[in-house]
């Protein structure tokens, strides 16, 4: 028995020492976003999946169905809340090949809330304070040292409280800091 347990722990203390497990290629982390200045943290569900936190002040333009006055470049101040869930589907893959998977740099699907509150300036007249849009994403992000770029596109559905909706694609770019080490 003895022995028995003496190998099991061998092979424990080898695998926890020099096994690259894909559970260990995700991380939860901390980051400063630069263009739309905010804290966003992305923290870890499972071996290829994380949900990520933004909270910041944010510009943006309108959307056609949720103003009720305003012409030419429109703009928008304001806080904003920004949930997503995002699924790794190659981070395995780059990792294989030698390629940096350092703070999840690899591409993935996902679903994204975005709650815009009030405004702080605006050049047009919103139906409601608050405004939300959601819909499915497909992403990149790469990091370089601490820095990270994320990119992402998807179709959303945009909406108010007050029963006012419409369609559009939507993307976001971020530049930001990774906080942890």
């Amino acid at each position: 028995m003895r022995k028995i347990t003496l190998v099991f722990l061998l092979f424990l203390f080898v695998k926890i020492s020099f096994g690259q497990d894909d559970s260990q290629l995700i991380k939860s982390g901390l980051k400063l976003t630069f263009l739309n200045p905010g804290m966003e943290y992305e923290f870890k569900l499972s071996e290829k999946s994380t949900f990520a936190l933004n909270l910041g002040i944010g510009y943006g333009g309108s959307y056609k169905d949720l103003k009720t006055s305003g012409d030419g470049f429109m703009y928008l101040l304001s806080p904003f809340y920004d949930m997503q869930y995002r699924n790794y589907y190659n981070i395995t893959k780059r990792n294989s090949a030698g390629k940096n998977v350092k703070y999840n740099s690899s591409n993935y699907f996902g679903v994204r809330l975005l709650i815009r509150g009030p405004e702080i300036a605006s050049s047009f007249s919103r139906t409601s304070e608050v405004d939300y849009a959601f819909g499915p994403t497909w992403g990149i992000q790469r990091s370089f040292n601490q820095f990270y770029v994320l990119f992402d596109v998807g179709p959303y559905v945009y909406f108010d409280m007050k029963g006012k909706y419409g369609f559009l694609p939507m993307f976001q770019l971020n530049i930001g800091y990774n906080l942890r080490k």
